[in-house]
């Protein structure tokens, strides 16, 4: 009986001396009983008699997956020089072949080549500095200008905003007052406007002009707003009262007190109507109850001349003239929110349709800023110095993309891409502050007001269902009306 210690010993001896593939070889001759074996006898032995260079002595610390390695011979891969089939015809293998090997390796120049023809030897995952590439690349190893076979689609183009308004509108008596908003755009596509002591109504379908109510000469108009849904129009007026109207029937529903000074802001949050007033009080009012106001909103030590709820309609922003910017919910009456870095009248207020609790604010002459704000983490987000007074902001329903206007010193408008903040047009045309700005049912055309009696109307964004196209709607219909 044989001694197991020299038993195993034969045994690791045998094994050290025959090559591990000679094992590989009887398993599969005996076991797997492979159909192809001489064509995979010969890729053996050539991996075993390949020039593999051995990696140098010294230590070298290097990515468990990508091992680093001196040199590698690229004929261990396997992709065949010939990319036709033996009918001279070409192979679908054949060509993705020279497309893996023109990516790993590049294109083949007769410097690039060795004795063998194949391409020299290199690492395939290497470090290297960082290069440039195109932001369009299709290929990983961003060799992709040198890969022939191969088509990219064009860089898209910057998207052209008209630059000029498509229709201009006479409006006589509007004000020039910053602290005034008389333009509003319902959902029902009728634009209504505050033209001294009376408010017009402009049919965006028909161009039509209907004259709704006239407050007197002891009146005047501040503010007015649609309700979200349906025909109802509120009016602020400069002696402290909001009206509500019925548009649909030239018919005023209620009057409403509570302010003791003019009526600047309004905003609605379904049956709900918010209304700022210089007497530097907010006031909530339900429109089905009975009473005036149900709740009365303190905070700001000056006018109150922005005011906007978010789209879910569970919080209010409000702007004043001593510079302050508040968060309200929907029951507090004590700001939740309070903003203090802006150093001018917060007139301009915009909530992001697409990101809940991103607000835009904006302020005047001594500030000239846009600020974003983070209201559900309480963060300042970042600011844009526009160069010049900021009077509205609103947002596309459509893109991520806001307007701003803009008074003294340069009454632009601006349209910018968020949130790298981009400016993808500057429009010009109004010699007037840029004090009232509103925005189409369907997210397209802006209409601009100034002191300088003009309501000017321009397509600024794209549709939803076309927004890499550009739009040319309305510019075959330029001409200049006037609204009463």
């Amino acid at each position: 009986m044989d001694d197991p210690t020299i038993s195993n010993q034969r045994s690791q001896s045998a094994s050290s001396s025959t090559p591990r593939l000679n094992l590989l070889l009887r398993m599969s001759d005996s076991s797997l009983h492979l159909e192809n074996l001489p064509s995979r006898v010969m890729h053996i032995n050539r991996m075993i008699n390949s020039n593999y260079n051995r990696s140098p002595s010294r230590t070298i610390y290097s990515d468990r997956f990508i091992p680093s390695r001196s040199g590698s011979n690229f004929a261990l891969f396997d992709i065949s020089n010939s990319p036709t089939s033996a009918e001279g015809k070409e192979d679908g293998s054949g060509t993705y072949n020279s497309l893996l090997r023109a990516a790993l390796f590049g294109p083949e120049t007769p410097d690039k080549k060795d004795s063998s023809g194949l391409p020299a030897c290199r690492n395939i995952f290497r470090y290297k500095t960082e290069t440039k590439r195109s932001l369009h690349s299709l290929s990983p190893f961003g060799l992709e200008e040198s890969i022939p076979g191969i088509i990219h689609s064009p860089v898209k183009a910057p998207r052209k905003v008209p630059r000029s308004p498509y229709k201009v509108l006479d409006a006589p008596a509007l004000q020039d007052d910053f602290y005034l908003n008389l333009v509003d755009w319902s959902s029902n596509n009728v634009l209504a406007v505050g033209l001294g002591n009376c408010v017009y109504l402009w049919n965006a379908c028909s161009s039509k002009v209907t004259k709704l109510c006239d407050l007197g000469i002891d009146d005047s108009v501040c503010s007015v707003g649609w309700a979200q849904r349906g025909t109802h129009l509120a009016v602020g007026t400069s002696n402290g009262k909001v009206q509500i109207w019925d548009a649909s029937r030239c018919r005023r529903v209620r009057t409403m007190e509570g302010h003791r000074l003019r009526v600047g802001a309004l905003a609605w949050s379904s049956s709900l109507l918010s209304s700022g007033s210089r007497d530097k009080s907010i006031l909530q009012r339900d429109i089905r109850a009975q009473d005036d106001f149900v709740s009365k909103l303190s905070g700001h030590k000056s006018e109150v001349c922005g005011l906007k709820w978010s789209y879910d309609n569970r919080e209010l922003a409000s702007g004043g003239n001593d510079n302050k910017l508040f968060v309200w919910n929907q029951h507090s009456t004590q700001p939740v929110l309070k903003y203090c870095e802006h150093t001018a009248a917060v007139k301009a207020i915009a909530w992001s349709p697409h990101l809940h609790g991103l607000l835009a604010s904006g302020g005047g002459t001594a500030d000239r800023c846009i600020r974003f704000w983070n209201t559900t983490t309480n963060t300042h987000l970042s600011c844009m110095d526009t160069g010049s007074q900021v009077c509205n902001l609103v947002w596309s329903k459509n893109v991520n993309e806001l307007v701003s206007t803009h008074g003294y010193s340069q009454n632009q408008i601006i349209v910018w891409r968020y949130p790298t903040m981009s400016k993808l047009a500057t429009l010009t045309g109004h010699t007037y502050r840029v004090l009232y700005l509103a925005i189409s049912p369907d997210g397209q055309t802006i209409v601009t007001g100034a002191g300088d009696e003009t309501l000017r109307f321009w397509n600024v964004f794209p549709s939803p269902k076309s927004q890499n196209t550009d739009s040319e709607i309305g510019a075959s219909s330029f001409g200049r009306t006037t609204i009463r």
